[in-house]
Parts: structure tokens; sequence; C-alpha cells
């Protein structure tokens, strides 16, 4: 569903057609993804029309990035030492 935001706003029925779930199950999905501040939400009279929330997507991609480097040094050294018969 994020991956389908990135191209625009979409209503929640589309947001759930390609998934072979109700569209009560969607609007439970969109509803966590609302409260995580990763998506908003509009009301237009019936419809609602989801769009990504790029900050809170940001802060998430900076916390991932700075422990992908800690992990990467913590296997780059496991990988040493597995090499060096050590472990």
């Amino acid at each position: 569903m994020l991956r389908a935001l990135a191209e625009g706003e979409r209503k929640v029925s589309d947001l759930a057609a390609p998934y072979p779930i109700s569209l009560t199950a969607a609007s439970k999905h969109v509803k966590v993804l609302e409260d995580a501040g990763l998506i908003s939400r509009r009301v237009s009279g019936r419809t609602h029309l989801c769009r990504i929330a790029p900050k809170r997507l940001r802060d998430a991609n900076e916390w991932l990035a700075f422990y992908e480097q800690f992990w990467s040094a913590q296997f780059d050294a496991l990988e040493a030492l597995i090499d060096n018969g050590e472990a």
C-alpha cells in the first residue's frame, strides 16, 4: 500500500484492490499506517483518500541507516573472525 501511495493519493478501495482482502481489512490496515504516522487520510464525501506522509518515512529511513552502519560493522568483524578461523 505504501508503494502505491508513493505514486500519489489513492482511495482505500484502490489500495485494497490488488490484495485478496476485504475492504474492511484494508481499512484496518490503513488505520494502522495512519496511527503510525506513515500516511494521512482525508474524507471527501463518502470517499476516504490517503496520501503518504514523507516526514515519518524520512525519520524511519534515518533510524534504519544508523543501525545499518552498526550491523554492517558487526557482520564485517564476524566475517573477519570466521575467515581467520577464530570463530
